[in-house]
C-alpha cells in the first residue's frame, strides 16, 4: 500500500499541473500565440537556470557517474539504430517514418526527469540527473535532425548540427554549471538565491505549459502510427532497457533516471523540429499529446512495479 502511495505522489502532482494547463486553455486563458512564448520562454530561461543550479549545487562525490552516463548513451544509440531500420518496414511514407523515429527515442527527459527524481530521493539526486541531461540532450537534438533529415533525403548538415548544439541554451547552461562546480567558486549569496528561486518555476510552468497543448483533436488516419509509437514509448522500449539496466545493478536515484530517459513521454521540442523540417507535424504533435496524457498511468506502473520489486 505504501508504495501505491509513493507512486502516487510521484505522478499527480505532473497530472495536476498538466491538467491546469489544459483547463486554463479551455477557459480561453491560454491560447497559441502565449503558450509559443511560454514555450520560449522555458526553454530559454527557467530550465536552462534551473539546470544551471542543479549542477551548480550539487556534490562532486555522487555526480559523476560514468557508467551510468555511458549505459544511457548506448541505449539510446542503440534504440535509435534499430527504430531507423525497423520503422521503413511498418510505415511507407518517409514524412511519418521520421516522426515516427523522433517520437519513439526522443523522451522528454528534463521535464519528467528532474521532478521524477527529485519526489522519489530528494534533492541530492538533481546533480546526477542534471549531469546526465547535459550529456543526453545534445545526443537527442543531434540525431532527431539526422532522422528527419534522412527520411526526407535531405543532406545531413553536420555543421549545422554542430552549431545548434553549442548554441543550444540548456547545454549553455550545463557547461557554466559544470565550470563553478569543478572550479568550487562561488555566487554571491544574493545572486545564488535568485537562481535558486527561479530554478523552481522551470518544472511547474513547463507542465502547465505542456497541459495547454492539449487539443483532442481526431487522430485523422494517423491510429496505426499513433498506436505503434505509443506501444513502443510507453511500454515496449522502457520493458526491454529498465530490465538490462537492473541487471547491469543500477538502483535507486539511478534507476529512477533511466525510467525518466526510457518510460517519459515523447519530448515536446519534436513537434516544432518536424514542422520546420517538412516531417508530418500533425502526427507529431498527436505523438505528444497522447504520450504525455497516457505517460501518467505508465509511469505510475513502473515505479510501483519496482518499487514493489524493491530495485527502487
Amino acid at each position: 500500500m505504501s508504495n501505491i502511495v509513493l507512486s502516487l505522489n510521484v505522478v499527480l502532482p505532473l497530472f495536476l499541473m498538466i491538467a491546469l494547463g489544459f483547463f486554463l486553455r479551455l477557459k480561453r486563458l491560454l491560447d497559441d500565440y502565449s503558450l509559443t512564448i511560454l514555450n520560449n520562454i522555458c526553454f530559454k530561461v527557467f530550465l536552462p537556470v534551473m539546470l544551471f543550479f542543479n549542477i551548480y549545487s550539487a556534490s562532486l562525490d555522487g555526480i559523476l557517474n560514468t557508467d551510468l552516463i555511458l549505459f544511457a548513451v548506448v541505449s539510446v544509440f542503440i534504440i535509435f539504430s534499430v527504430l531507423c531500420f525497423v520503422i521503413p518496414f511498418i510505415e511507407k511514407d518517409n514524412r511519418k517514418r521520421g516522426v515516427m523515429v523522433q517520437g519513439l527515442f526522443r523522451s522528454n527527459f528534463i521535464i519528467f526527469g528532474i521532478p521524477i527524481s527529485s519526489s522519489l530521493y530528494g534533492e541530492e539526486s538533481l546533480g546526477i540527473i542534471s549531469l546526465l541531461i547535459a550529456v543526453i540532450v545534445p545526443i537527442f537534438n543531434a540525431l532527431a535532425v539526422i532522422s528527419l533529415e534522412m527520411f526526407r533525403k535531405g543532406r545531413i548538415d553536420f555543421k549545422k548540427i554542430i552549431l545548434s548544439i553549442i548554441k543550444n541554451p540548456l547545454i549553455i547552461a550545463s557547461a557554466l554549471g559544470l565550470f563553478f562546480l569543478f572550479t568550487g567558486i562561488k555566487l554571491p549569496f544574493f545572486f545564488e538565491k535568485t537562481i535558486g528561486d527561479l530554478s523552481k518555476v522551470a518544472t511547474p510552468l513547463i507542465l502547465v505549459t505542456l497541459g495547454g497543448y492539449f487539443t483532442f483533436s481526431t487522430v485523422n488516419g494517423h491510429f496505426k502510427q499513433l498506436f505503434i509509437t505509443i506501444i513502443g514509448k510507453l511500454l515496449l522500449i522502457p520493458a526491454i532497457f529498465i530490465p538490462i539496466a537492473i541487471f547491469l545493478g543500477f538502483k535507486n536515484a539511478e534507476l529512477a533516471c533511466l525510467i525518466a530517459l526510457f518510460a517519459a513521454p515523447t519530448a515536446v521540442t519534436s513537434f516544432t523540429m518536424a514542422k520546420q523540417m517538412n516531417g508530418d507535424a500533425e502526427l507529431s504533435g498527436h505523438i505528444v499529446v497522447f504520450t504525455s496524457a497516457l505517460s501518467i498511468i505508465s509511469l505510475f506502473f513502473w515505479i510501483f512495479i519496482l518499487k514493489q520489486m524493491g530495485f527502487m
